[in-house]
């Protein structure tokens, strides 16, 4: 795959680091357990985020923009990682943040909110749950048209075909570092939600004839809606690559159990999963994404999904600096 023909910013100075969860392992038996760090990705707090934008960046720079604007929830990470690009980028930014769950928004709160305002974010309009977010920037991008400006829309997450590109190119790193460090890979495993990066690891594992499981957890949709918006948003990645070869419906793979009652509402396991994480190997999860997707790896590893001596690799993607905004949720007893 050529990616080198796509325009494309550089945030972080090179690799993110693959390494062992010795402890984890040890206590859990069966698979081994390893990590890819791109919670050490560049931009203010990092997070995998920072792939996409480099590509969406690039583009609204191409494009003349002078303003990011873009969505997400409360605390979103993506929101904080769209406005440290723009920060970089001399750009102006304004988010839509919409309230998923009832009056959660609090101008005053830690976590992201916190950095939004340290970062400067030029405005921020909070929203209903269930508001049209694609639309809320429309009117965003025309006010600001009125006022002889231009702005550009990352849709939320930078999930879009050119967004997933930065999770192509994850898998390649990946790939290339498998084989420096002669480390065969048997499975992946990765938070899923608005999809660019499960779907980009997928396109990309696929279009590199890999042949490695990958499994997202889902963090809000069912198993059902959200395999088929990975496998459509997969399929337009592989197609803006040039990739001819569908991918097979069965290597789109959502584990759903983990999602509790919702999106961003706490449960035991995603408690449990942070603590363990921190206390075992000194790793910040955050409670909405990393911390449902590692509680997904450790049941999977713990009920035998994975064969014994497989290596099984997580992706953390970040949010850590959600996690300030959660103290009682991710220190309760469990």
């Amino acid at each position: 795959m050529h990616l080198s023909r796509f325009p494309r910013r550089r945030y972080t100075a090179g690799p993110t680091p693959i390494h062992a969860l010795p402890n984890l392992t040890k206590d859990i038996g069966g698979a081994n357990l390893f990590i890819k760090r791109d919670d050490l990705l560049g931009g203010a707090g990092g997070g995998n985020k920072t792939r996409k934008l480099e590509f969406l960046v690039a583009d609204a720079l191409a494009q003349g923009a002078d303003t990011l604007i873009t969505c997400g929830a409360v605390q979103s990470n993506h929101c904080r990682l769209t406005l440290s690009a723009a920060c970089t980028e001399g750009l102006k930014c304004q988010l839509v943040l919409e309230e998923r769950v009832a009056k959660s928004y609090d101008e005053d709160a830690s976590g992201n909110n916190f950095l939004y305002r340290l970062m400067g974010v030029e405005k921020i309009n909070v929203v209903p749950g269930g508001t049209d977010l694609g639309a809320a920037m429309v009117e965003t991008a025309a006010a600001l048209a009125a006022q002889g400006r231009k702005g550009y829309i990352i849709p939320g997450g930078g999930s879009n075909s050119l967004g997933a590109l930065g999770y192509v190119a994850c898998a390649e790193e990946m790939l290339a570092q498998s084989f420096e460090m002669g480390l065969r890979i048997d499975h992946v495993v990765v938070a899923s939600g608005s999809g660019g990066t499960h779907a980009g690891i997928l396109a990309g594992i696929h279009g590199n004839n890999a042949q490695i499981p990958v499994t997202g957890v889902s963090v809000r949709h069912p198993q059902a809606r959200q395999e088929a918006s990975i496998a459509a948003l997969a399929a337009s990645v592989c197609d803006r690559l040039g990739i001819a070869a569908p991918i097979p419906a069965g290597e789109v793979r959502v584990a759903d159990a983990y999602v509790g009652e919702g999106y961003s509402l706490p449960t035991d396991s995603m408690a449990e999963a942070v603590q363990t994480f921190a206390r075992r190997e000194g790793i910040l999860l955050d409670p909405v994404y990393t911390g449902k997707a590692a509680a997904g790896l450790l049941d999977l590893a713990r009920t035998g999904h994975f064969a014994a001596g497989e290596n099984v690799l997580f992706v953390h993607t970040g949010g850590a600096p959600s996690l300030y905004h959660y103290r009682a949720d991710v220190l309760r007893s469990v």
